[in-house]
């Protein structure tokens, strides 16, 4: 399937894409039309019109497109798709991945593929993109960019290239530089993609689900990952997911990911956070003491095929109010433009089916992209093919086709364009407060490539003015992506009235991964006193970036408060921010929840110390088993079935069949064969006293087994256990 490739297996993509054709008539699901004639057959939400804005032959096969601060549309014609020049495939298997000979080499010296990185422009100011020029061609197999300080980075598995270009000619300055190595091949349609800026100066992608990296030593398969253009750094946002095609970031900061899993549109995706997978498929978490996962946004009224595409949350000005802060996104089997509610849930969302915006009526469309313009239009892609899915990699597609298209108000003109690059620095600190969010993202994108020593000074000082909390915030996160967020700074918007301004200064304090006392020390109190879910639900994931002390702290304040067993998020975000110190700082958790009043706290109870009895089995040293003894001296009775499940599922992950002598405290010992004894037909104690080594568990197992007289079932549970 182009760009995306669904979750499920490709048979149920191609049956599914069977069904549309052979449900639809002529009239409803025509074939491939001509461009002025695609338009004119699209059903079109009442208030709205669709443009034409450019087709092929200017562009072909687009899979990402922006405007630069120009108010130029740049796009990725995908035409290598879906096999890289030049590399020769040794294997595919069931799930279309392939592997090949070997990694190319970067650009320049790589095969040169038929990808290009391409400039649309409106010479004649008609509307429509009337000439065409290449930044780059001889791409291979390329699938996302962005722009921004002084040059334009590209995605090019297994690359992150950066193309200089310091004297804005359009043309780069030289060879790119490799920037991250190792995004996988396996799999064209899954490959990294939607490279965006976020709001904090991070570049964030995708990764697909059938494709394989390995960057700096991090293997991953499915994950939304974030590069740091001034530190270098690279780390993993979040992991799992699904095969995501499409990111954005809302209002408040909040970061959504398009997905293909059908039933649902989308995905919250939170720091530190773990995802579904189809785990059966693609493999399991890199973690495996997650012991739980987040799921997508619960959705209501689900319509179309099941792929969700290029997703973006509408933060313009030209369309009608009521679409602010919607989701627009493509659905790809249902060739149609959709948009959807968001609607909070604790600390997360659920959605619900807006409406159809646009219903191409011609099964040929595919949407791959949307973008918001300068001008507040949605601007859409359309890979135009009568393929929609790949059940080979040598099938047959179409390159001839393409079609971009603009949706805005009906008989909306636009505002006069301004040229951001052109604008001196007061001006763009202006822009800042502009309702019109591509402006203020370009006017940010725009102070990161200037770096004007004196912007951070200008924006401290208005932090310290009067703002609405939505301008706090914008302030807040250009002086972070400049470098220029300090102690005293941060202290002061610790105390902001803002949830969202409290919560992003705890994250961009977590992403240097360490605290001063004293920011470690506010961190704690507000995890002790913070009214805001949002701030806790942050202080829960900086936790899993920080050291033992505080990270402990926080999260046990939280416990203690029992206020948030019933978030989305919260409870399992601080199970990881535990888990990230439960063997290097064993003793200090062992002090802080593996006691008796521990068990008294509903949350500690409800949602840690079972996950701590597995993590401890699973190490399986006889310091931690040692903790487990602890773990079941302490649990009361209503507990203990559950603690020895935990156990001994725990022990099944260590990998370790039975337990050598020596690594098994005696008091656990004793207290696992006394419990067997007065409860022998207990399967789990029956594992358990197995696992350690007693030898009279195996007895009675084998004398049950072979008796002819006892219960078929009994004996089969034996037979089973041995």
């Amino acid at each position: 399937m182009n760009p995306l490739l669904p979750e499920r297996s490709r048979f149920c993509c191609v049956m599914l894409f069977s069904l549309f054709c052979c449900l639809s008539t002529t009239s409803a699901f025509a074939q491939g039309f001509p461009p002025p004639q695609a338009v004119q057959r699209m059903t079109v939400a009442d208030g709205f019109e669709v443009q034409l804005v450019a087709s092929e032959p200017l562009v072909r096969q687009p899979v990402a497109i922006e405007f630069d601060d120009r108010g130029r549309l740049w796009v990725i014609q995908y035409l290598q798709y879906p096999n890289p020049a030049g590399l020769k495939r040794v294997k595919v298997d069931q799930y279309t991945r392939s592997q090949y000979d070997r990694v190319p080499e970067p650009p320049p010296h790589g095969p040169k593929g038929a990808d290009r990185l391409t400039i649309l422009e409106d010479t004649d100011h008609d509307g429509q993109f009337d000439q065409a020029h290449d930044f780059v061609n001889g791409l291979n197999l390329a699938s996302g960019f962005a722009l921004g300080n002084g040059g334009v980075y590209v995605l090019q598995a297994p690359y992150l290239l950066f193309y200089p270009d310091r004297n804005r000619d359009d043309k780069p300055d030289g060879n790119p530089e490799v920037l991250l190595k190792g995004f996988g091949l396996d799999d064209a349609s899954a490959v990294a993609n939607s490279l965006t800026w976020g709001p904090d100066g991070w570049l964030y992608g995708c990764q697909g689900s059938t494709v394989t990296a390995r960057i700096r030593g991090v293997k991953f398969v499915q994950a939304i990952w974030r590069y740091h253009p001034r530190t270098k750094t690279f780390e993993l946002f979040a992991e799992g997911g699904g095969n995501m095609w499409g990111l954005d970031f809302d209002r408040q900061g909040n970061l959504l990911a398009s997905t293909n899993l059908g039933g649902f549109v989308l995905l919250h995706i939170v720091q530190e956070g773990y995802y579904w997978k189809q785990f059966s498929k693609h493999g399991p978490l890199r973690n495996p003491f997650t012991f739980g996962y987040f799921d997508h946004a619960p959705h209501q009224n689900f319509k179309g095929g099941h792929v969700t595409v290029g997703g973006t949350v509408y933060q313009g000005t030209s369309l009608p109010a009521s679409l602010q802060g919607k989701y627009i996104s493509g659905n790809l089997l249902g060739h149609e433009i959709q948009f959807h509610t968001l609607i909070p849930d604790g600390t997360s969302f659920r959605t619900q089916h807006g409406g159809t915006l646009v219903q191409a009526n011609d099964s040929w469309f595919a949407p791959t992209d949307l973008t918001v313009g300068p001008d507040g239009a949605v601007y859409f892609t359309d890979w135009h093919d009568k393929r929609t899915a790949h059940p080979n990699p040598d099938a047959d597609w179409d390159r001839s086709n393409g079609r971009i298209y603009r949706l805005q108000g009906r008989g909306v003109k636009a505002a006069p364009f301004l040229q951001v690059h052109a604008l001196e620095s007061q001006q763009l600190l202006a822009l800042l407060k502009q309702p019109n969010e591509w402006y203020v993202r370009a006017a940010r994108r725009e102070l990161i490539t200037r770096q004007d020593p004196h912007v951070p000074t200008i924006l401290k000082t208005q932090l310290h003015q009067q703002h609405s909390d939505h301008q706090t915030l914008q302030l807040l996160w250009t002086l972070a992506s400049l470098d220029g967020l300090d102690e005293p700074t941060a202290l002061q918007l610790l105390q902001h009235p803002a949830p969202t301004v409290r919560s992003w200064t705890i994250r961009m304090l977590g992403d240097r991964r360490s605290a001063s006392p004293t920011i470690a020390q506010r961190f704690i109190q507000l995890a002790q006193t913070d009214a805001s879910p949002q701030v806790r639900s942050q202080l829960a994931s900086t936790a899993a970036r920080l050291p033992a002390d505080p990270a402990l702290e926080i999260a046990q304040s939280i416990l203690k408060r029992n206020l948030d067993r019933s978030d989305p998020h919260i409870p399992l975000l601080l199970w990881w921010a535990i888990e990230k110190q439960a063997l290097t700082a064993i003793h200090d958790v062992e002090q802080r929840f593996v006691t008796t009043k521990s068990w008294q706290q509903p949350f500690v109870s409800e949602f840690i110390l079972e996950r701590l009895m597995k993590r401890y089995a699973a190490a399986a040293t006889p310091r931690t088993l040692e903790v487990c003894q602890k773990l079941l001296t302490t649990a009361p009775n209503a507990k203990q079935n559950q603690l020895l499940q935990a156990l001994d599922t725990g022990l099944a992950l260590s990998g370790q069949g039975q337990l050598k002598p020596e690594q098994i405290p005696a008091a656990l010992t004793e207290q696992l064969a006394t419990r067997w004894r007065a409860h022998s037909e207990n399967l789990v104690l029956m594992q358990l006293n197995a696992r350690l080594g007693n030898p009279a568990v195996l007895k009675q197992a084998l004398d049950v087994a072979v008796n002819n007289s006892q219960p078929l079932a009994q004996r089969t549970a034996m037979l089973k256990f041995l």
